[in-house]
């Protein structure tokens, strides 16, 4: 099977694998215990997740503090709803867990357009009144990359809060220096599934949503797991060492899938974009089907998140793409353990299925 949906999830480095193992142990080990708790083996597990979490911490600027949670979907839904804000502002592109976590919070929010490329302007209105601000850095469906320290400086001057989903970015591009907080998934930077966290600025103030223990700073309360931090922090290490070579290997790789489907058009930008994510489209193209004939190569119709659900992509809805159009579009994402040889063989595979559509 040649993978290609890397914005759905990675695979899990090696070097994660190996930093999980030891916290993973039975009986015969200390790695079982619970990090909170204060005999000698629950502090070696605690010193465990603090190491991790000052390696998760490289991924954002200096100046804050760093909250394991669930994931990013979690950390997204402290930021906004604990921020205790009511009056929000959210890009028209934003994933779910930005968009309906909003809207459970402000029915009339504030939905900030993006233009034919996928891209907000620096100079977007924001209304007078908005509590707090919420713009990805880059988009999980087309990849475009939004000018996120611009708009952080436009909400603070309004007295909002900046909050950024950089589950896409973190570990790929620089963190948003801006924002007063910042959501990431450990999954989405070869890390494993089940634990993500929320940077949050110093002196922002924020309620819990989930009551219990206290742990985490009173913000969140539950016993973390050693292995999973330890396993995000050293996927997070890893990026911040290999983020040149990452992004050299990404850029190659974009420009051969590129010539490889020249003849499908591209959505979102061609250059504000993380090149690892090429969502294209190709008029009368039945993508069920496509799915469904192409066997060897796992690629999406768009976000994972929603899947199945039969809806057109509200992101390319918002490119002003037709629904017709945009149930033609196909989302390709390749990363660190890609090949050249695996785009080649993928599009032969995804163009021979197209022919036997006759849209080629």
């Amino acid at each position: 099977m040649i993978y290609l949906d890397y914005q759905a999830t990675t695979p899990l480095a090696p070097e994660a694998r190996a930093a999980m193992l030891p916290w993973l142990c039975g009986p015969e080990a200390a790695g079982f215990a619970n990090p909170h708790s204060p005999h000698r083996i629950g502090r070696m597990a605690a010193a465990a997740v603090e190491v991790a979490r000052e390696q998760v911490a490289t991924l954002f600027p200096a100046g804050g503090r760093v909250i394991f949670t669930s994931g990013a979907t979690e950390a997204l839904n402290l930021a906004i709803i604990g921020s205790g804000k009511k009056r929000l502002a959210v890009s028209a592109i934003e994933h779910a867990a930005v968009l309906d976590t909003a809207r459970f919070v402000d029915r009339d929010l504030t939905v900030l357009p993006v233009d034919a490329d996928g891209l907000i302007g620096a100079d977007v209105a924001i209304p007078d009144g908005t509590g707090l601000v919420a713009v990805m850095q880059v988009n999980n469906e087309i990849g475009t990359v939004q000018p996120v320290d611009a708009l952080a400086a436009r909400a603070q001057a309004l007295g909002a809060l900046f909050v950024c989903d950089a589950v896409q970015g973190a570990g790929k591009l620089a963190a948003p220096a801006g924002a007063d907080m910042i959501a990431v998934s450990a999954h989405k930077l070869y890390g494993p599934k089940g634990i993500g966290a929320l940077w949050v600025r110093d002196g922002v103030e924020l309620a819990p949503l989930i009551h219990g223990g206290g742990q985490e700073g009173g913000l969140r309360s539950g016993t973390l797991s050693p292995a999973l931090c330890a396993g995000f922090g050293a996927a997070a290490a890893l990026c911040e060492n290999l983020r040149e070579s990452d992004g050299n290997h990404v850029e190659k790789l974009w420009t051969l899938a590129r010539s490889l489907f020249s003849g499908w058009t591209l959505n979102g930008s061609a250059t504000q974009r993380w090149r690892g994510n090429m969502n294209v489209r190709l008029d009368g193209l039945d993508v069920a089907r496509l799915l469904s004939e192409c066997r060897t190569v796992a690629f999406s119709a768009g976000s994972a998140c929603a899947s199945g659900s039969g809806r057109p992509s509200h992101v390319l809805r918002a490119l002003q793409l037709s629904d017709r159009n945009s149930k033609t579009a196909i989302r390709l994402g390749f990363g660190r353990y890609t090949r050249e040889d695996d785009l080649v063989e993928a599009a032969a595979a995804i163009h021979a299925a197209a022919k036997r559509q006759g849209v080629l």
